[in-house]
């Protein structure tokens, strides 16, 4: 028997050239997309125009692949609605600061376990966390586990899908927020950081952690002492340690 999940990500499938191309023309978060290798023709033509406009990203596959989707009339093209509407972070952050809120956002870089997504975002919405921020790129996909991992959170929470994690690091440091880089490679601890100022604590993939270019955009660096012999924390782990020391820091302030 089929979790709602599941079947909200069946009712989320998307295929065939037009209605994917009205889709995108309506507005439609389009999640994934998988397009034929070597498929041309006039609607293949726009459709990459609009995949182009919109910044939508999407992957080349083989027939095959799209077969083992859906074995309905798909024309090479298949995608996935998305299950949440994403924000952007420049329309959103105004408005946390309106609220008289102090932000606390969170950069999740190449994280792409669905269920270390789902666990993070749902200790992210226990810990006040006003929005969540991932690549548009190399990210998990928001679908039926990571939704259930979440507890629900991610219909909850704002997730911000963003083209470019630089431009997004450099307009939150010129609104007046302190980036914490969560990393290995530093001998900053965590609690010695102040979370009561606005903050955005960046999180990096459990394989190599936050990306170089974006430890060196950061204004500081914080690590999570290890006392036992394996070199990491589960990332999803990590997150929880770290939140859960900013709202300590929150309640005592």
């Amino acid at each position: 028997m089929q979790t709602k999940e599941q079947k909200r990500e069946e009712e989320n499938l998307l295929f065939g050239l037009r209605p994917i191309i009205e889709a995108i023309k309506a507005g439609k978060e389009i999640d994934r997309l998988f397009v034929q290798t070597g498929l041309k023709n006039e609607l293949y033509s726009e459709l990459m125009g609009l995949l182009k406009s919109h910044e939508i990203p999407f992957q080349y596959v083989p027939l095959e692949k799209l077969n083992r989707i859906t074995n309905k009339n798909h024309q090479g093209v298949v995608g996935y609605l998305s299950s949440i509407t994403y924000h952007k972070i420049k329309k959103l952050l105004p408005l946390i600061f309106e609220k008289g809120k102090i932000p606390l956002i969170l950069i999740l870089d190449r994280i792409t376990d669905v269920r270390n997504f789902g666990a993070i975002a749902r200790t992210a919405e226990c810990s006040g966390v006003d929005a969540i921020i991932i690549p548009k790129k190399g990210s998990a996909q928001i679908n039926a586990d990571a939704i259930k991992t979440s507890a629900g959170a991610l219909h909850k929470i704002p997730v911000c899908r963003e083209v470019d994690l630089k431009v997004v690091i450099e307009y939150l440091r010129e609104s007046g927020l302190q980036v914490i880089s969560c990393t290995e490679k530093t001998t900053e601890l965590y609690s010695q950081q102040d979370y009561t100022l606005p903050v955005a604590i960046i999180l990096g993939s459990e394989e190599d952690g936050v990306s170089s270019e974006y430890l060196n955009l950061s204004d500081t660096h914080a690590k999570i002492p290890l006392m036992g012999s394996i070199g990491s924390l589960n990332v999803s782990v990590a997150a929880g340690v770290i939140l859960y020391e900013a709202v300590r820091q929150r309640i005592a302030n």
